[in-house]
């Protein structure tokens, strides 16, 4: 860090099991340096830059943040807030104010877009600040990035919620249909697969947003797997679309149910 000045750090979107790791190594790093005179978390994402709702983490013990970054969610609080070019230009405005000089926003690709806008508004001024998106995402779906902190947790709990799931289907029967975050991308989903340790073992049937849902196709597929075993665990993105782009579970609502009545 060559310009002097502060830091604020700040979570943004959903958060995950492992999302203040993220924010404690960025504090801890940043008060080794002389040059930075005050790092700041602030609360409750963009929300909190705007109305200036900071915390002074520079006051914090190490042990302190230590043990934050032990805790899941999001210890700064977050905000779905997604700022257009104006809202940007008021956090902007904040940062000049408090002479922040490293923003670090903490997110997914929503963050990263408020991040992009706020440096292009400090490079048409010629102020010197650092904007830094920091990965952060459960369902994996930050473009070109291969993964990020958060997916891992999560994908480790879809596989344990199907590998009991799997427990009590095998014992009561019937097809159970879990339906998974991801409107774009399949990775959450897909990592449902981990959970079947058995050549039985569910789920039988995975379906992600990348590859178009039929309908006729799908209850065959399930009346094939439970003329099998008797039971059918099946795992789907939350973003499954025809052949027209069209959301299936948006569109469809109880018919899954009737649908599944035939079989």
């Amino acid at each position: 860090m060559k310009q002097g000045g502060k830091v604020l750090i700040a979570q943004g979107g959903g958060p995950t099991a492992v999302i203040n790791q993220t924010l404690v190594g960025i504090a801890l790093e940043a008060r080794k340096y002389p040059q930075v005179s005050k790092v700041y978390g602030a609360l409750q994402g963009v929300a909190g830059i705007v109305n200036e709702n900071f915390v002074d983490l520079t006051l914090e013990t190490a042990y302190n943040l230590e043990q934050v970054a032990l805790t899941p969610a999001a210890a700064l609080l977050s905000t779905r807030v997604k700022p257009d070019e104006a809202y940007c230009e008021k956090i902007f405005s904040v940062l000049k104010a408090h002479d922040i000089r490293y923003f670090f926003y903490i997110g997914g690709n929503d963050s990263s877009d408020t991040v992009r806008i706020v440096n292009e508004q400090a490079n048409a001024t010629n102020y010197e600040l650092y904007a830094i998106h920091v990965p952060k995402t459960i369902d994996n779906d930050l473009m070109v990035t291969d993964h990020t902190p958060g997916y891992g947790s999560a994908a480790r709990f879809v596989a344990q919620a199907f590998a009991g799931v799997d427990c009590d289907v095998r014992a009561l029967g019937g097809v159970y249909i879990g339906v998974l975050m991801g409107r774009h991308a399949g990775f959450l989903t897909a990592s449902a697969g981990l959970a079947s340790n058995y050549p039985d073992g569910g789920p039988h049937l995975i379906y992600l947003p990348e590859r178009e849902f039929k309908v006729p196709q799908f209850i065959e597929d399930v009346k094939e797997v439970y003329s099998r075993y008797g039971r059918c665990t099946v795992a789907v993105s939350e973003g499954i679309s025809d052949a027209s782009g069209q959301p299936i579970l948006t569109t469809m609502g109880k018919n899954w149910i009737r649908m599944l009545m035939v079989i």
